[in-house]
């Protein structure tokens, strides 16, 4: 995943700018999204039944006539090799095809929808990383006593939840008990807010599925922040602070947490489709208008060229996180140099 490594010495270890790095990585992304592309392709010609059978069938002409007739205008008559360059040349020039179910462009579809995932699992992981560094702090600080075993058994609880049945209980709780949030919709149905009315409905909105998706990951992120804090806790360096006299809450940030976030910095890297993942579920859910959801409507659809665009774009957006994720490790650790 990541490029970023420890610096060496010698002429030939002079680290690139970081603009050239970033230059590089996305010269790199070239060949995986070609192999995303590829992959999503075949995998969905795997499937039984192609664009045409389903739209003859919702039309009621499903005659062999009629679906060849569609099958010829689609060019699912040609072979598999030339549908796949076919679909590789329309994607190089931005255009990811026409989603049939939808009656409008692929392009257009993901567009609408790509700022509300990003605003969701963007909160969800500011969530997810606060509550689950301070957690894991607290814990290895408190190691073994009662604080210690309540965050263990909570984060236990949390990652053993699947992410509808919580989301399911905050919503009845919050939205239909309680009466305090809504339970699902991107915005109030009347749309007539406009500023920061709908800036507001919008927040209002947002508060389940973002703390549905951030706890979720904050129980993972607990653990993983704990177990770092103890093993640097036993570091010659921390009983080094110790003697010299520093303050506890001194060597716990920037003894303990700094290095803490290095192997979690990793970890949010590595989840980062899963992150998306979990959105479909929270997305569904919720009745948020984002790529997850799309996602699911397009399965139930059986829209092949929906599919094709969201994997493609689902996977830039991994790739593109990867990225920012070894900018912010190089970051926060000075010895790593981006080569």
């Amino acid at each position: 995943m990541t490029s970023a490594a420890p610096a060496a010495t010698g002429p030939s270890a002079r680290p690139h700018s970081t603009g050239r790095y970033v230059g590089l990585r996305l010269l790199q992304m070239v060949p995986t999204l070609l192999l995303i592309l590829v992959t999503a392709f075949l995998l969905l010609k795997l499937a039984p039944g192609d664009a045409a059978q389903v739209l003859a069938g919702d039309s009621g002409g499903g005659d062999a006539a009629y679906i060849a007739t569609l099958r010829q205008r689609f060019g699912l008559d040609q072979p598999i090799a030339i549908q796949l360059l076919l679909y590789a040349r329309n994607v190089l020039t931005g255009e990811l095809g026409f989603s049939f179910r939808n009656n409008m462009p692929v392009a257009e579809l993901i567009a609408a929808r790509v700022v509300p995932t990003l605003l969701l699992t963007g909160l969800a992981l500011l969530v997810a990383v606060l509550l689950g560094v301070a957690g894991g702090v607290t814990a290895a600080l408190t190691r073994g006593r009662l604080a210690d075993r309540l965050i263990g058994a909570i984060a236990l609880l949390l990652y053993a939840t699947p992410g509808f049945l919580l989301g399911i209980g905050l919503m009845i709780l919050f939205g239909v008990v309680l009466l305090w949030l809504p339970t699902g919709g991107y915005a109030d149905a009347n749309g007539a807010a406009e500023g920061w009315a709908h800036a507001g409905s919008v927040a209002r909105h947002l508060v389940l599925p973002v703390v549905t998706l951030g706890m979720l990951y904050a129980a993972i992120y607990s653990r993983f922040t704990r177990s770092a804090m103890i093993e640097i806790y036993a570091q010659d360096y921390i009983r080094t602070a110790r003697a010299k006299g520093l303050a506890p809450a001194r060597i716990a940030w920037r003894h303990g947490v700094r290095n803490a976030l290095l192997p979690l910095v990793t970890i949010i890297g590595l989840q980062a489709g899963s992150l998306l993942s979990g959105a479909i579920v929270v997305e569904t859910v919720f009745a948020w208008p984002g790529l997850g959801r799309l996602a699911f409507e397009a399965v139930q659809q059986r829209d092949y060229n929906l599919l094709s665009g969201l994997v493609l774009c689902t996977g830039a957006l991994v790739v593109i996180t990867n990225l920012i994720v070894d900018l912010l490790y190089a970051t926060l650790d000075p010895r790593v140099r981006l080569r």
